[in-house]
């Protein structure tokens, strides 16, 4: 790649990362009153825009700087939890939906994509609220337990609904994202 196509590249992606930040701080809710601590934001669908367009490694760079500046801006209140929570959660989907896409750039691999990263966010998220989370928030596993189902459908509502938009809308950003 030249200088002037590496260049757009950044642009491109820092404006995803841009856009994503925007996103969280207008939509941002709680979707089951069960935990209503956990909210819905749509932070990942540029994130996997990015994911699709420039392959899993820029994904992943969009997931960290995005969770980063998201943490000390307008999630701020998670602090460094909400932070490496995003990172976890939001790298699982990106590198699974990333990977599959990148080998063959169909529509059948970016649903393929999108439908295992959403999969493998949901599990590893299982671990992670377990070791994370308790000793973030003080909890003890059993304390935690109650809430793992709730959990588990929040992060596979959450997960999914993003890849949705993320494939709704792809292909109609993808000219841009490539010009």
């Amino acid at each position: 790649m030249n200088t002037q196509s590496n260049t757009s590249k950044l642009a491109k992606m820092a404006m995803l990362v841009a856009v994503s930040i925007v996103l969280v701080a207008l939509i941002h809710l709680p979707i089951l009153p069960m935990v209503p601590f956990l909210e819905y934001d749509p932070a990942d669908i540029p994130i996997l825009l990015g994911t699709f367009a420039f392959g899993p490694v820029a994904g992943l760079c969009l997931t960290f700087v995005t969770a980063i500046l998201q943490g000390v801006t307008v999630s701020a209140q998670s602090g460094a939890y909400g932070i490496l929570m995003h990172i976890i959660a939001t790298s699982a989907l990106v590198l699974v939906a990333g990977l599959i896409y990148s080998r063959n750039k169909t529509k059948k691999n970016a649903i393929l994509g999108l439908v295992f990263g959403t999969l493998a966010m949901v599990l590893i998220m299982i671990p992670a609220n377990m070791l994370i989370t308790t000793k973030f928030m003080g909890l003890t596993l059993e304390a935690l337990m109650p809430f793992m189902p709730w959990i588990i459908l929040f992060n596979f509502i959450k997960a999914g609904v993003n890849s949705i938009v993320t494939f709704l809308v792809y292909k109609r950003i993808s000219p841009f994202l490539h010009r």
